[in-house]
């Protein structure tokens, strides 16, 4: 099977692209579409931490461009959680279904689905939607198991690890605890 992998970060791609490759008739193939990453110099850091995962792993990633005033714009008089969180997530899924429905891909799935800090039911039905949208396989499977195994992976190649979500509104809510 041919997936596109969301990638929000390389330490939550760690676990999810080893799991989904244990399958030797999948082609994984990464997207890294983030436009909620802010600032600027954040979205880089984990974009090099990837790069450099990439180099490594044998992951293929494709970098779209994004705009983070889309993201903004998405979340405008809705920058609380949990409503932000889920125009967020939608966002990032909708641009990953529609490339990998144009790109000829089976399915498309998200290393969001590891991270035991978001919600995984609303992120699966979020991608079940899209998939139904755009008449695409979301690959859905909870990756949550793997989350410390990815951290510490990560921690051994010395690849950059945040401290937070990505957007503005979580990066303070981060430095308040």
């Amino acid at each position: 099977m041919k997936i596109l992998l969301h990638i929000c970060c390389a330490p939550c791609g760690i676990y999810p692209f080893k799991e989904l490759l244990k399958d030797p008739s999948n082609h994984i193939k990464g997207f890294y579409f983030n436009p909620n990453i802010h600032p600027k110099e954040e979205y880089q850091r984990r974009r090099a931490a990837l790069e450099q995962y990439s180099r490594t792993s044998g992951l293929e990633v494709i970098y779209p461009e994004c705009n983070p005033d889309d993201f903004f714009k998405k979340i405008i008089n809705n920058d609380q959680r949990p409503s932000r969180c889920g125009i967020c997530w939608r966002m990032r899924l909708e641009e990953t279904a529609l490339a990998a429905a144009n790109d000829k891909f089976d399915a498309f799935t998200t290393t969001l689905l590891i991270s035991p800090y978001q919600d995984n039911l609303v992120i699966k039905t979020i991608g079940e939607d899209l998939a139904k949208r755009h008449d695409i396989k979301f690959y859905y499977r909870d990756f949550r198991e793997g989350f410390r195994q990815s951290q510490n992976e990560a921690r051994d190649h010395n690849l950059y690890r945040q401290k937070y979500c990505g957007c503005i509104y979580s990066l303070k809510e981060s430095s308040r605890k």
